[in-house]
Order: structure tokens, then C-alpha cells, then sequence
């Protein structure tokens, strides 16, 4: 089928803009129902709208909890669960790393270091007897 440039007219602007024939074979190729409904500034517009407005995510420096490398992450840590670098965390995600593994031994250290509950002495209750004597 032989595309010919067709003019359309922009949702936002209102200004007419051409469709090129290469540009409807490439939307064909991809499966595109729908021709453009706006001209090339205002899709580049709308685009950098929906990916946050071109501003810069707010980077936080950590240390990885599995392999101890420094990196940056875009959240605030809030220091109870353990915070990944990039790679570890990718391994993590596909399975080949187990973090949890690593923190059960260091709160089995943990335990271990902990004294036993038996040693620790538990402060006299008062009770009526105490009281009266």
C-alpha cells in the first residue's frame, strides 16, 4: 500500500501539521490504529509532561546492605529494612541473591550476644504484704 503525506490538525495548537508516508508506514509497522493527534512540538510537549516534567529526582547516597559499595537511591531510607545497590538489587529481583539469608546470620550473632533472659533480674513487684511490713 503506497502512503501519501497527509496535513492533520493538532489537538492542542490547532495548527496544521503534515503526517509523512514514511511516518503512516511506521505507524503501520508498530500496529498503530490512530494517526497523530498532535503536531511534533506539542507531542514532544505533552511527553515531557508525563515523564515528571523534566525534573530531577531527589538522589539519596546508601551503602549496600549485601555488598558494602557506596551508590545513590531515589527514596529516603528509613533505616529499618536493609537498602540494596543497583546491582545486588537486580540479582535480588531476578532471584539469584538472597538477602534475607545474610541478615537471619547477623541476627543470629545478634541473639547470641544478647544476654540470656534467665541472668537478667526482674525488679521486685510491691504487693500488699511488701507493703505492710
Amino acid at each position: 500500500m503506497a502512503f501519501q503525506d497527509q496535513t492533520l490538525t493538532c489537538r492542542d495548537c490547532g495548527k496544521g501539521f503534515v503526517w509523512t508516508a514514511s511516518e503512516q508506514e511506521f505507524y503501520q509497522q508498530k500496529g498503530f490504529q490512530n494517526a497523530p493527534v498532535r503536531c511534533p512540538a506539542d507531542r514532544a510537549a505533552k511527553k515531557a509532561r508525563m515523564d515528571g516534567g523534566g525534573r530531577q529526582r531527589e538522589l539519596h547516597e546508601i551503602t549496600c546492605a549485601n555488598c558494602g559499595r557506596k551508590d545513590s537511591v531515589p527514596f529516603q531510607p528509613r533505616g529499618d529494612k536493609p537498602v540494596l545497590c543497583g546491582d545486588c538489587f537486580r540479582k535480588q529481583r531476578d532471584g539469584e541473591l538472597k538477602v534475607e539469608e545474610k541478615h537471619d546470620s547477623v541476627e543470629e550473632e545478634e541473639i547470641k550476644e544478647s544476654p540470656e533472659p534467665s541472668e537478667e533480674k526482674a525488679p521486685e513487684e510491691k504487693t500488699e504484704e511488701s507493703e505492710e511490713k
